[in-house]
């Protein structure tokens, strides 16, 4: 059975509660105090069995200190029920409201003139003719209008007809969404626990199901909410689906488009709130800085100003924020669109294409609304408006491998499949195809797990090049570039899979030679000045006519004839005969020369072949070679390393 969301939408006391009770025999207003004043205060929820079609329906208070309520229960509505009282016309909350369900993008509905048993055939007409001037050249122009009374019944058969017909009309909603359910209402169910209610504006959620509740925006500075109410509450915990219901009926999965209350595991009732949103594990993240698109209404007081304090509704949250606007003239005036950024002053759950309201600080008025471009924004300089504006207009109109392309084309060192997520909301077999389309139109190019720009990716190869080669020319002693050094200097706020696939590549092609630790040019040879080839030479003298008796490497230096001043540049020149294997580490600082060692292990085999059980121990070795115990200790570990021996106990054996 299809699913939709009818809101109601209006002034107050125009009978929106009691229409909606006598459609579905559910009184919505649920709280003592509606009851003792007479009106809706928070949203009331009821639903209706129309055969073919489940509407359920969202009521919302009218009086005009309660619009932060209505737009709380607005969201992911799919039908509008503009509820006008015949006795009353078009007031202030009707314009209000109405305004509001479009800039919320609510693209179906229909009129309700309520207490029909109330007005004259004529003043019914009237009021008529004004709702359909109030509606003309918006979604509702041309919509049924019907006129019922909810005290008589009169109408609401046909009502329900037109209910039907337009609910049929709505499209189903798009699955290429994850999952997300903007909470609207937290509660303690005796015997159940922690439960949770709102719309489930895309995907599933199925019984069991591990979810995570991220933080809302009701929090804000200026906001008034319980003061225990978060206490303890990380901004995303995991949760667990214990059971599901969906217009009162318990159910084993809900779906998009219906209201849904969620029994929850693992968090306590005092640390739920709404504007609070249940999603897959590990998909979304809170963001506090946003570039959208905004229009503001023919009527607002004033238009959009940078620096303006204004509130922000999103989904079910209220969160207080400052305006950048992003135009060059630097204000949106009533009755214009155009860019802007909100720095947030909390934290909420928003994607590519989220709808949203502003409403000035005080007095709280609307002022307009807008669509969310991209929720994790960087902070705009002036100079860069320009070139910000045109690829927001890219994430606005642009094909969904477009859109990709706008994301990886403002990410220094790329985006991850789960950055496009936290940033879309799309699900995985939705963003592999964005990504598919974007690399053959060569969009974007992807390295490391990694999606960068082409030429970002480039720039990448090039810089690190430049750096090998710079320091080529300040050391040309030196073997290389530590790859740690290259990571850390280019790619310390990137994936270390980028970093590493970059410098494959550059290997792949001979841009650059791989030893061990060091990174090289190819051409890279090392060439030594005569006065520098010389020293290398006497060093190499040193070590060789020490044979087994290696001097330190300062020693060394020093029987080189390299003066105390110097021997920073000396240990450079010895480091081109360790690179080259002229000289072998065996312990710490000390190296022997390869012809020494050489000589040593020929001189051990010859004793091992006149050895019957080929041992020697220590003074053996000692004896055999005629150096001290200061050598022959770190040379017989050395020997055990390079497995010419197996040490044994006090003896090695030879190998």
């Amino acid at each position: 059975m299809k699913s939709i969301i009818v809101g109601t939408a209006g002034h107050i006391d125009h009978g929106k509660t009691a229409l909606v009770k006598a459609l579905t025999g559910i009184d919505a207003d649920r709280l003592p105090e509606e009851k003792r004043r007479g009106i809706t205060i928070d949203i009331g929820f009821a639903d209706l069995d129309l055969g073919d079609v489940r509407v359920g329906f969202v009521d919302v208070p009218g009086h005009e200190k309660f619009v932060k309520n209505m737009l709380a229960g607005a969201h992911g509505i799919d039908v509008v029920a503009l509820v006008i009282a015949a006795d009353e016309s078009v007031m202030p909350q009707t314009r209000e409201h109405f305004e509001i369900c479009r800039l919320l993008g609510v693209e179906h509905g229909l009129i309700v003139l309520t207490k029909r048993d109330l007005v004259e055939d004529e003043l019914l007409a009237l009021v008529q003719d004004e709702a359909k001037e109030l509606v003309k050249g918006s979604f509702l122009e041309g919509a049924p209008t019907v006129a019922v009374s909810a005290r008589t019944g009169q109408g609401l058969d046909e009502l329900k007809s037109a209910l039907r017909e337009v609910a049929l009309r709505v499209p189903a909603r798009s699955e290429d969404f994850l999952t997300r359910l903007p909470i609207d209402r937290a509660f303690t169910m005796s015997g159940f626990g922690a439960v949770v209610t709102g719309t489930l504006i895309a995907g599933e959620i199925n019984e069991s199901d591990e979810l995570e509740l991220l933080s809302g925006g009701t929090r804000a500075r200026g906001i008034k909410s319980k003061p225990s109410l978060t206490v303890g509450l990380l901004p995303q915990t995991r949760v667990r689906v214990r059971g599901l219901q969906v217009h009162g009926a318990k159910v084993k999965r809900a779906t998009a488009g219906q209201r849904t209350a969620v029994n929850l595991g693992g968090v306590e009732t005092a640390a739920l709130e709404r504007g609070m949103v249940l999603a897959p594990p590990e998909c979304f993240r809170p963001t506090q800085i946003i570039d959208a698109l905004v229009t503001v209404i023919d009527d607002a007081a004033r238009g959009l100003r940078t620096r303006q304090r204004v509130r922000v509704h999103a989904g079910a949250a209220e969160i207080l924020a400052r305006v950048k606007v992003l135009e060059q003239s630097g204000e949106i005036k009533p009755g214009e669109s155009g860019f802007i950024q909100l720095r947030l002053e909390a934290p909420i759950v928003g994607v590519l294409g989220d709808r949203f309201i502003i409403r000035s600080y005080s007095p709280q008025r609307t002022i307009g609304g807008g669509v969310i471009l991209d929720a994790f924004a960087a902070k705009h300089r002036a100079r860069e408006l320009a070139s910000a504006r045109e690829r927001l207009n890219a994430l606005l109109v642009g094909a969904r491998e477009k859109q990709v392309a706008a994301f990886v084309n403002e990410a220094p060192h790329g985006l991850s499949r789960a950055d496009l997520a936290a940033r879309t909301g799309w699900r995985s077999e939705v963003i592999e195809g964005a990504i598919k389309s974007a690399r053959a139109s060569g969009l974007i190019a992807e390295a490391g797990g990694q999606l960068l720009a082409p030429a970002t990716l480039e720039v990448m190869k090039e810089n690190i090049v430049k750096d090998i080669r710079a320091h080529h020319a300040a050391e040309p002693l030196s073997r290389g570039l530590g790859l740690e050094i290259l990571r850390r200097r280019h790619f310390a706020h990137a994936s270390p899979d980028l970093f590493r696939t970059v410098v494959a590549d550059l290997e792949k092609v001979q841009s650059v030679v791989i030893e061990k630790d060091i990174a090289r040019l190819p051409e890279h040879g090392r060439t030594m000045s005569g006065a520098d080839a010389a020293l290398r030479d006497r060093l190499e003298a040193v070590y060789r006519d020490a044979k087994l008796a290696a001097p330190s490497i300062s020693e060394a230096l020093t029987r080189a004839g390299v003066a105390a001043p110097e021997q920073q540049h000396g240990r450079k020149v010895l480091q081109v005969l360790i690179d080259s294997s002229k000289l072998i580490r065996v312990d710490g600082d000390m190296f022997f020369h390869r012809d020494a060692l050489d000589e040593m292990i020929g001189k051990l085999r010859t004793f091992a072949a006149k050895t019957p059980d080929r041992a020697l121990d220590v003074p053996a070795f000692k004896e055999m070679t005629g150096i001290s115990r200061k050598y022959a200790i770190p040379l017989l570990e050395y020997l055990d390393r390079e497995r010419i021996t197996r040490r044994e106990g006090d003896r090695r054996i030879v190998l």
